[in-house]
């Protein structure tokens, strides 16, 4: 254990409260004082989601409309959606970033790369170009919300299809856990449908395998503007240090990426929830996080970030309360001092 590390826990072991009683919340506010340096004491946090479309819907793996990237998109910026009401009730902001919704129109922060991917069963979903551009869109909403005062993000996405994408790169990464790693996505009881998406997986990581050297390659051949950007976002916040707040399982698999490409990254990463697609704790094992340290168990499965900021509320809860309670040397002072006086008085 490092000074600054053992500083801030012999701090918090003398707050009026049993050693480590609050648990993992405690062990994040260790983690993210220990980013912050002493910089700040209280929670700025900023929610950033990424959006964009993915092509492989074309090949029948999911039940709904790819449309509806663009109008749930539209609805948060509205206010609308459950990430926008979930903000707005706690007064945290948040922005969408459009890297590749399949609409003309930029929706939010315009940073549109292409009108979705590629279908991946037929060809690679993007360029190495436009996978540079995606890595480098979610490193530039870091460094834009950092300079706007912010010291915590938390991320999210919007895109239909990309649980397919996003297992087709953890599948990239982990093949043998192949069969476990693929779920029903939003398309809950529909057995057909996951059967269908993994085979097309299986037979894209066949199909591109000689092609998949390092994670951009996997990005490229298989993956979505999404992840791409949320894993540029990721190796950003290592950069720069900011801690950040992962949501389910897409942001898992970035956060996959991320830790194969800087392993420090994980320094800076907190999880917030357990995700019901049976990949996610594929994900976090290989990106060598405790899926026990994940606070929240509540079977969530909507996406947008909704996981991250249930759990960035419960942490500005928890960093207000450590700056704001007693010591236990002050409690256990009056509390000798009232048993002193209870002692002197039945003594007569």
């Amino acid at each position: 254990m490092k000074a600054e590390e053992r500083r801030i826990r012999a701090w918090l072991d003398s707050l009026a409260k049993p050693r480590g009683s609050l648990g993992i919340w405690e062990r994040q506010v260790e983690k993210v004082l220990l980013v912050w340096r002493d910089k700040s004491h209280e929670l700025s946090p900023k929610h950033i989601i990424f959006a964009a479309d993915n092509g492989v819907v074309r090949a029948g793996v999911v039940s709904q409309l790819a449309e509806v990237t663009y109008v749930q998109s539209r609805h948060m910026l509205a206010g609308t959606a459950a990430v926008a009401c979930f903000c707005r009730c706690n007064n945290i902001s948040y922005e969408v970033v459009d890297v590749g919704i399949a609409h003309p129109q930029e929706v939010g922060v315009g940073r549109k790369i292409a009108q979705g991917t590629h279908d991946f069963s037929l060809q690679p979903a993007m360029s190495k170009g436009e996978v540079e551009r995606a890595l480098h869109v979610g490193a530039e909403r870091v460094r834009v919300a950092q300079q706007e005062g912010y010291n915590l993000l938390s991320f999210g996405e919007m895109g239909i299809g990309n649980t397919t994408t996003s297992a087709a790169v953890l599948g990239a990464l982990v093949p043998q856990e192949i069969d476990t790693i693929v779920g029903y996505g939003a398309s809950q009881g529909n057995y057909g449908l996951v059967l269908k998406k993994k085979k097309i997986i299986v037979q894209a990581l066949q199909r591109y395998q000689s092609e998949m050297h390092g994670i951009e390659d996997i990005l490229r051949c298989v993956g979505g503007f999404d992840i791409a950007a949320l894993t540029g976002a990721m190796l950003a916040c290592a950069n720069v240090g900011m801690p950040f707040f992962i949501d389910g399982f897409i942001t898992a698999v970035a956060l996959a990426c991320a830790v194969s490409i800087n392993a420090s990254v994980r320094d800076v990463a907190l999880l917030s929830h357990i995700s019901r697609e049976p990949g996610m704790s594929a994900a976090l094992r290989y990106s060598g996080m405790d899926i026990y340290e994940a606070p929240l168990q509540g079977e969530l499965a909507l996406g947008e970030g909704t996981g991250a900021i249930l759990a960035v509320i419960l942490l500005r809860t928890v960093l207000y309360t450590v700056f704001h309670m007693g010591s236990m040397e002050t409690l256990n002072q009056e509390a000798r001092k009232i048993h002193q006086q209870r002692r002197r008085y039945e003594d007569g």
